[in-house]
Order: structure tokens, then C-alpha cells, then sequence
């Protein structure tokens, strides 16, 4: 019984809360795949779960069209597109729910994180590490007090307020060079061996206008 009233639930309350996938994964087993975090998250937040789904569908509708522009630098692994994705996608929520849902969220998404780098899983093709989860934290900060102060601004509107931010370096990227491979404090190229299977690493967090 428990298990059909689940399934119900999911159908008509949670599943548009999943980005459409262009495989065959059911919604279902995309739920079943997500940190127990974030499953946490929705079961408690049913009534916005359906909201937040849109929002986030947007969002990475939104982040895939800027990532294929000269706006920002096309970097979505620790550049700025990844810097807009996340306070986008905070502003956004922000903006359409009481914010506190929409940092408890946030916090469940980067805790997922800690467990898929335990499990040896990738996140959008890389390993998470603790340098990322830093800069998620702060980009998402950053995106909820523009969402908090931005409340009757069109979409169009905040994404621009989000670039903004960006380029004049009010949020955090990780310090690569011109190639596109992470450095260290020092300008020294980071192995990549060397950050396999580390929480913490040699990466560093700089500015986004740098």
C-alpha cells in the first residue's frame, strides 16, 4: 500500500520535478538515483516540489543556451556558466517560493554531492570535490539574496542581474588557465591523477571577474 500511495504521489505531485531526459530513464528510477538529501527535500516539500521542478527545468534550458554564447566564458565544470546555473537557479526559486525552501534545496543538492564523491559517482561528468561544493554554496548565496530583492523582475530581467554579478566578480569560479585545466596557487598545473578520489585538493577559488 505504501508503495502504490508513493507511486501516486510521485505521478501527479513530484515527477515534473525532474529535468526530461532524453534517454529512457523513467522519471521513477531518476528518483530513485537521487541522495537521500535531496530525496529528503521533496518528500518534505511536496506542494512546491512541482514548482521547483519547472524552475529547475528553466534554469538548465537557460544555462545550455548561455554555455553555446560569448556572454560568459562557456565553462560549466567550475567557470562562470557554472557560477550563473547555480545563482540562477537560486534567484529563480527565490523569487517564486519562500526562500528558505529554496536554500534548504540547495544545501540537499551539495550534500548529494558529499554522498556521490563517497560513492565514487560523477556529477554532469565529474567527480565532486570540496572546492566545488565551496563555490556552489556561494554562488547559491549570492542567487538567493538577488532573488530576495528581485521579486517582481521578469526572467529576462534576473538572468541579466545574475551576469552582472558575474562579470564584475561578485561570485567565485576555479582558477584555470587559458587551456581550460585547473592550476594551483602557484599557476602549477593540477594533475589530474591527483584529484581523483580527494575531497580536497589543490584547486583554488578566485574571483569571477578574473
Amino acid at each position: 500500500m505504501k508503495k502504490i500511495l508513493s507511486v501516486v504521489i510521485f505521478t501527479f505531485i513530484l515527477q515534473p520535478f525532474f529535468v526530461i531526459s532524453q534517454t529512457k530513464t523513467s522519471a521513477w528510477q531518476q528518483f530513485k538515483k537521487l541522495s537521500c538529501p535531496e530525496k529528503c527535500w521533496v518528500m518534505k516539500h511536496i506542494f512546491v516540489a512541482k514548482k521547483a521542478g519547472r524552475i529547475t527545468q528553466y534554469v538548465r534550458l537557460q544555462t545550455d543556451s548561455i554555455q553555446k554564447t560569448n556572454i560568459l566564458d562557456g565553462d560549466a565544470n567550475g567557470g562562470k556558466v557554472d557560477a550563473f546555473r547555480h545563482a540562477f537557479w537560486m534567484a529563480s526559486l527565490a523569487q517564486k517560493m519562500k526562500w528558505r525552501k529554496a536554500y534548504r534545496l540547495g544545501k540537499a543538492h551539495e550534500k548529494g554531492n558529499y554522498s556521490d564523491y563517497k560513492r565514487h559517482r560523477k556529477e554532469d561528468g565529474t567527480f565532486p570535490d570540496k572546492i566545488s561544493s565551496t563555490m556552489d554554496l556561494w554562488n547559491n548565496d549570492i542567487g538567493l539574496e538577488i532573488g530576495k530583492t528581485t521579486r517582481n523582475s521578469s526572467s529576462d530581467s534576473l538572468k541579466r542581474i545574475v551576469i552582472d554579478y558575474i562579470l564584475s566578480g561578485k561570485m567565485k569560479v576555479i582558477k584555470k588557465n587559458k587551456q581550460g585545466q585547473f592550476i594551483d596557487n602557484n599557476g602549477n598545473i593540477i594533475d589530474n591523477d591527483s584529484l581523483k578520489g580527494k575531497w580536497e585538493n589543490q584547486k583554488v577559488l578566485i574571483d569571477s571577474d578574473l
